[in-house]
């Protein structure tokens, strides 16, 4: 069901910005069923992990922003998920944690990879040698999340946050959207020199858009510009 949702957002332009969630109370995902991983063989863990990882570049590729709301609990390859989002919110009462060392594993999801770039990685190191979990407080202290509410009585703290940026996003232009999120991507990836070539390449197939046209006028004439993603 989510690999539907996510191919269903990738083709679908008319959104342009999305939030991944989970219904469930006070958990974002707890990581891999370890009943079931018991159960399997070599061969069957090794697919099994294979296709996780494959799943978690997809979302990451995803050409909209995506927000993780994150109210529970994200361990394992369930914080790989929202380490693959653009931009991660959470409660104070999340807890967050790539737990893997502690069943004499590693993060097989891309979490060795991510969450280095996206905290350093010495400190990427501590939290993963030592499977520590993180509050949302703590969390948001190392740059782990973007933001952190407290949690409200309904328990959807983080997802009604999330929403706000979500629609604090919406207005901008779409094209625009998605090629900052593609020209940050694949820069970050590459030296300085070829990420701002990336940037070049990425700027020019906005120019000849019907929405940036609409933008010059918007502000031109001092009203709010209505963007289509043409």
């Amino acid at each position: 069901m989510l690999e539907e949702a996510a191919d269903a957002i990738r083709f679908d332009n008319r959104i342009r910005v999305a939030v991944l969630r989970s219904e469930v109370e006070g958990v974002f995902c707890a990581g891999a069923d370890l009943k079931e991983r018991a159960e399997m063989s070599q061969t069957d863990v090794q697919r099994f992990v294979s296709a996780a990882r494959a799943f978690t570049a997809r979302i990451s590729n995803l050409p909209q922003p995506l927000i993780a709301a994150l109210d529970g609990a994200a361990l394992g390859g369930g914080l790989e998920f929202a380490l693959c989002c653009d931009i991660r919110v959470a409660a104070t009462t999340a807890r967050l944690g790539l737990v893997e060392t502690k069943l004499a594993i590693i993060p097989g999801a891309g979490g060795t990879q991510r969450l280095p770039r996206l905290i350093g990685i010495s400190k990427a190191k501590e939290l993963i040698f030592t499977g520590r979990i993180l509050n949302g407080i703590e969390a948001n202290n190392v740059g782990l999340v973007n933001q952190v509410v407290e949690q409200n009585q309904s328990g959807n703290a983080a997802y009604e946050e999330a929403i706000k940026l979500a629609e604090e996003i919406l207005p901008q232009g779409p094209i625009a959207l998605r090629m900052a999120k593609l020209a940050i991507n694949q820069g970050m990836q590459v030296d300085l020199t070829s990420g701002l070539q990336f940037e070049e390449g990425c700027y020019s197939q906005i120019i000849p858009t019907t929405d940036r046209l609409e933008g010059l006028a918007a502000f031109r004439e001092k009203r709010k510009p209505i963007y289509r993603g043409e």
